[in-house]
């Protein structure tokens, strides 16, 4: 089996920078975006920077949550809604100072539909929208988290379509690598999901991928590297060591496509993703095929580097999910979302990281977005932003501000 080829051994790290804890235990779920941290991990970039990574594959987004909170994992691959939702008390745990070390992918989610929805001749938004409202069925869709990622774009995406995705629609949480078999017993009727899991569902015919994530966000923030905060105050070493790893792997994925195609083997081993190379390999590199006939090249696929743009903890990155936590009900009030940001991201050591690999660091902490809907996001005035569409769930909930 070839793998990706292993870095040129450097100097190891020594000295007043040198990592605190060598050996890290770092938690992934099986997804085609945890590929920086396993080939980090495997391929000799950890070793540059002092440290052995300890893999540790999770079957949950949930069970990965509460090893971080527990102290049994150091780090994870992790949605960045787990990440803020931990850190304000939502979703079932007790608050906890958390941190996000860097971005690790953009893009590349997808939401699927079912081969009953085809068969109904819903191949396309528009009959979704009419199947909800004109003939008032009462379709289920899947997602990971409930304050993950995954939730958020079929949230927004649905709502982008003139669909409630709390009232119309039925939720339900689903591990990744489930949804197509929940698809074929008819539990769930669509799901949001990472890849490689939407295209082994087309390829299992399955059903078919109506949208993407990139559709919905062009270059989103999707999965983070993440730690509790008090990780990186007890050990400063350790996760600058940590990032530089991954960043450095990031970048060597990236400079061809022979090492994107040399990492999507690596993936597929039993030990990762436990898939085959062909349900993996396309959409890393950009290839898409919808299961309707349809075949493309995604201008927007999955980024793990892009020069430092998909690795740089933006402030208004963090912000966004807060206020998709406010506009559904999840948060009750209004946080101090860029104090909050600021808490979160650590903009400063991923600077530091960044800049000793040369890695460009763009110098704004914000940036500008346009959505699916015609909104623009760029982190200026999150309060309105949060109440600026016509599909929420804040007229149930009181209007307060913390921090006004």
């Amino acid at each position: 089996m070839n793998t990706v080829p292993r870095a040129t051994p450097l100097a190891w790290v020594n000295g007043s920078d040198a990592p605190e804890r060598p050996s890290l235990n770092i938690g992934y779920m099986a997804l085609t975006d945890c590929a920086s941290v396993v080939v980090a991990a495997t391929q000799g970039f950890a070793q540059q920077q002092g440290l052995t990574l300890n893999l540790k594959r999770q079957g949950s987004w949930a069970g990965l949550r509460d090893k971080l909170v527990s102290g049994e994992l150091d780090a994870a691959h992790c949605l960045y809604g787990l990440a803020y939702a931990v850190h304000l008390g939502i979703g079932g745990v007790p608050a906890r100072a958390m941190a996000v070390l860097m971005g690790l992918n953009q893009n590349a989610q997808a939401i699927n539909l079912s081969p009953a929805l085809q068969r109904k001749g819903v191949s396309n938004p528009e009959a979704l929208a009419r199947l909800v409202h004109q003939h008032g069925a009462r379709l289920t869709f899947a997602q990971t988290f409930p304050t993950g990622t995954h939730a958020m774009w079929l949230y927004y995406w649905l709502a982008s379509q003139g669909i409630h995705p709390l009232r119309d629609v039925d939720s339900v949480v689903l591990p990744p690598a489930q949804m197509a078999a929940h698809i074929q017993a008819g539990r769930i009727d669509g799901f949001c999901v990472g890849e490689p899991w939407a295209a082994d569902a087309v390829a299992r015919g399955q059903g078919f991928t109506l949208a993407t994530s990139q559709s919905i966000w062009p270059d989103h923030p999707e999965k983070v590297l993440a730690c509790a905060r008090a990780f990186i105050e007890q050990y400063p070493n350790s996760a600058r060591a940590l990032i530089k790893a991954v960043l450095a792997a990031s970048r060597f994925i990236e400079q061809s496509p022979e090492n994107r195609r040399s990492t999507a083997q690596l993936l597929s081993g039993n030990a990762y993703l436990d898939t085959p190379l062909e349900r993996i390999e396309p959409r890393l590199l950009g290839h898409y095929q919808d299961g309707l006939g349809n075949h493309w090249q995604d201008p927007h696929a999955l980024r793990l580097h892009d020069h430092g743009k998909a690795n740089l903890p933006y402030l208004s990155d963090g912000m966004w999910f807060m206020t998709q936590f406010r506009r559904w009900g999840l948060l009750r009030e209004d946080p101090d979302y860029l104090g909050v940001a600021t808490q979160v991201q650590q903009l400063a050591l991923y600077r530091e990281a960044a800049q000793s690999l040369g890695v460009a660091c763009p110098e704004q902490a914000m940036r500008s977005s346009l959505l699916i809907d015609g909104t623009r996001w760029d982190g200026s005035d999150p309060y309105a932003y949060a109440r600026s569409f016509s599909l929420h769930a804040l007229g149930e909930l009181p209007d307060a501000r913390v921090g006004a």
